[in-house]
C-alpha cells in the first residue's frame, strides 16, 4: 500500500521551484485535541505548500480529444426505462449506485453498483461509486432519465492529487460529464446537484419520491428530507419496497443482450471449471488444496471477467454436505469427490453460476456414481418441465418426485414415496433441503424481490434464465445413512434458458454424465 510522504529534496539538490517551501510544523495542539477523523494525516503527511500546490498543477499533457462510443447495453436499458416509466407516471424514481464500502480502516472493497442501477444504466464492472440516476417526471406523463454523479475534477484541484478515495492519483481518472452522457446516452449532472433536484416540486399535492431501499443510505437520507411531511415513514417505506419489487420483477424476462452476455458469462465459466481439473494434482499435494481449486477459478475469473459473481465454492469430502461452504481451507484427498460451485461475473456483472461434482483421481467409485446418478436423473427430469405454460414450482416439484424415489428404493424413507412427496411428509428433504432453482442474471439469486406469483408461482416464458440444481448430501455423521454413503455431498447445476419450444441448457458444453466426466478429465489431465 502507497503512503505518501511529505516531499523533501536531498542535501545539495537544487530547488525545482522558485522558492523554497517553509517546513511544516506541528499544529499548536495536544495529540488528544487531534479529531479521530483527522488522524489519518498521521500516516499521509501530506504536502500542501503553495508552491507544490502550484507545480503539482503545471505541466501535464492535454486529455484525450473526443468522446467514447455508446455502451452496447445503452440502447436495452433505455427500454428497461421506459418500462418502468410507465409504472409510475408522475413520480420521481432514485436508484443510486451505492457509496463505497470500507474494507480495514481506510482502503475499500472493490466497487460493484446495486444491480437496479447498472441494469437501467447499461454500465457494469466499477462503474460508477456515489451515483444517482433519477428518473423526472416529465408533463406528459413520461421521464426524463438524469445521471448525477462525481465527474472528473480538474488537476488545479486537492482532489487531484490528495483524495485517496477518489483522487486521480490515486484511483485513476474518472470519467468526464460528457464522457458518462455518450456511454450512457443519459443526461449527465454532477452530484452536488442531486439534493435540490431530489426535493423539486415535492410537497403538499406535488411530486412522489420513490427510492431504491437499501443502495445508498446517504441518498435514501436526502430523500426522506426532501419528502419530509408528504408522507408517513410507513407509507414511504411501503412505496420502496412497491419500486425494488418493479425493478426486481423486470429482470424475470432477460432481454437479447442479457442473454448475450449470459453465454459469455457461462463460456467463460466453463473454460474454468478445465482449469480447475487441470490444477486437481497441485491440490492434491496442498494442505489447504480447497484453496488452490478456489483460487484457480477465481484468478480466471478475474483475467477472463470482472470478478466471481459469488464466493466460490471448493468443497472436498464431507465439506461438499454443506451447501455454502466457502471457507475452502481443507484438504482434497484422492478418492474423494469434490464439489466446486462457480460462476464468472462478465464486466457487464452478469453472473453464470454451475456446479460440478467431480471425482478428484477422475474416476468415480461405485457408491459415488450411484448416488450422482440419481441426481443427474432428477435434474434430468426437472429440464423436462422447463418448458414454456409450466410454472416455476413445477421444476423443483419434478426433481423432488426423483429424489424420494431413489431414497426409497435404497430403503432411507421412514414410508412411502407418495408419504414423503406429501406436504406433511417431506422425509426425503433430509438429504435437499434447498430448492430446485432461482433465476440468474445480473444477480446470482436474481430478481430476489419478486411477488410469488410472478417467481414461485409464474408460467414459465421464453428468456428466462435459472438454474436447475438438485442435490443429495450424506454428512458423515448422519446415522440415517449407510456408512458408504456418509461424506458425500452431490449437486449438479446448470444454466438454462426458456426458449419458445423448450429450453437450452446454456451450461451443456461442460459434462455432466459420469462417463463424460470420466473422459473429459482424462484428456485434461494428459492420461
Amino acid at each position: 500500500m502507497v503512503r505518501m510522504t511529505e516531499s523533501t529534496a536531498a542535501p545539495g539538490t537544487p530547488s525545482t521551484g522558485a522558492t523554497t517551501p517553509a517546513p511544516q510544523t506541528a499544529p499548536e495542539t495536544s495529540p488528544r485535541d487531534q479529531a479521530l477523523a483527522d488522524r489519518g494525516s498521521n500516516r499521509s503527511q501530506r504536502p500542501s505548500s503553495p508552491a507544490f500546490r502550484r507545480f503539482i498543477a503545471e505541466r501535464w499533457a492535454d486529455r484525450p480529444a473526443g468522446t467514447p462510443a455508446p455502451l452496447p447495453s445503452a440502447p436495452y436499458a433505455a427500454a428497461r426505462r421506459a418500462r418502468i416509466s410507465e409504472l409510475f407516471p408522475g413520480e420521481r424514481l432514485v436508484l443510486p449506485a451505492g457509496p463505497l464500502k470500507t474494507r480495514s480502516n481506510d482502503t475499500d472493497y472493490r466497487f460493484r453498483p446495486h444491480s437496479a442501477f447498472a441494469h437501467l444504466t447499461g454500465l457494469g464492472t466499477d462503474q460508477e461509486p456515489d451515483a444517482v440516476l433519477v428518473l423526472h417526471p416529465t408533463d406528459d406523463g413520461g421521464h426524463e432519465a438524469v445521471l448525477y454523479f462525481r465527474p472528473l475534477a480538474g488537476r488545479d484541484t486537492e482532489e487531484f492529487f490528495a483524495d485517496a478515495r477518489y483522487g486521480e492519483f490515486w484511483v485513476g481518472a474518472r470519467p468526464t460529464l460528457e464522457d458518462l452522457a455518450a456511454l450512457t446516452g443519459v443526461t449527465t449532472a454532477a452530484l452536488s446537484e442531486l439534493a435540490d433536484a431530489l426535493a423539486k416540486d415535492v410537497g403538499e399535492g406535488g411530486v412522489r419520491v420513490r427510492v431504491v431501499p437499501g443502495a445508498d443510505d446517504a441518498v435514501a437520507a436526502q430523500v426522506d428530507e426532501a419528502r419530509s411531511g408528504t408522507a408517513s415513514a410507513e407509507e414511504s417505506a411501503a412505496a420502496d419496497a412497491e419500486l425494488a419489487e418493479a425493478l426486481s420483477e423486470l429482470r424475470l424476462v432477460k432481454d437479447e443482450h442479457e442473454v448475450e452476455q449470459m453465454r459469455a458469462a457461462v463460456a467463460a465459466t466453463v473454460a474454468g471449471f478445465a482449469r480447475i481439473v487441470r490444477h486437481l494434482p497441485r491440490a492434491v499435494e496442498h494442505r489447504r488444496g480447497e484453496r488452490v481449486i478456489e483460487s484457480s477459478f477465481d484468478g480466471h475469473a478475474r483475467e477472463e471477467g470482472n470478478a466471481v459473481g459469488y464466493e466460490t465454492i471448493a468443497a472436498s469430502g464431507d465439506h461438499a454436505t454443506t451447501l455454502h461452504w466457502t471457507r475452502n481451507d481443507g484438504e482434497v484427498r484422492t478418492g474423494d469427490l469434490v464439489l466446486v460451485d462457480a460462476g464468472v461475473e462478465v464486466d457487464s456483472l452478469y453472473t453464470a453460476d454451475i456446479t460440478r461434482t467431480l471425482p478428484v483421481d477422475g474416476t468415480f467409485t461405485d457408491v459415488q456414481r450411484r448416488i450422482y446418478e440419481a441426481v443427474l436423473d432428477a435434474a434430468d427430469a426437472a429440464f423436462a418441465v422447463a418448458v414454456p405454460g409450466s410454472r416455476f414450482r413445477d421444476v423443483h416439484a419434478a426433481a423432488m418426485e426423483v429424489i424420494a424415489a431413489r431414497l426409497a428404493e435404497w430403503g432411507l424413507l421412514p414410508g412411502t414415496v407418495e408419504e414423503s412427496l406429501a406436504p406433511e411428509g417431506q422425509f426425503h428433504r433430509r438429504w435437499m433441503v434447498h430448492g430446485t432453482s432461482h433465476h440468474l442474471g445480473i444477480d446470482v439469486h436474481d430478481c430476489a424481490q419478486a411477488r410469488r406469483e410472478t417467481y414461485l408461482d409464474a408460467v414459465l416464458e421464453p428468456g428466462m434464465v435459472f438454474t436447475i440444481e438438485p442435490g443429495l448430501y450424506f454428512k458423515a455423521d448422519d446415522l440415517a445413512v449407510p456408512e458408504e454413503y456418509r461424506g458425500i455431498g452431490v449437486r449438479i447445476e446448470d444454466d438454462v434458458l426458456v426458449t419458445a419450444d423448450g429450453n437450452e441448457n446454456l451450461s451443456a458444453a461442460l459434462p455432466r454424465r459420469p462417463d463424460e466426466i470420466e473422459s473429459w478429465m482424462a484428456g485434461l489431465l494428459g492420461r
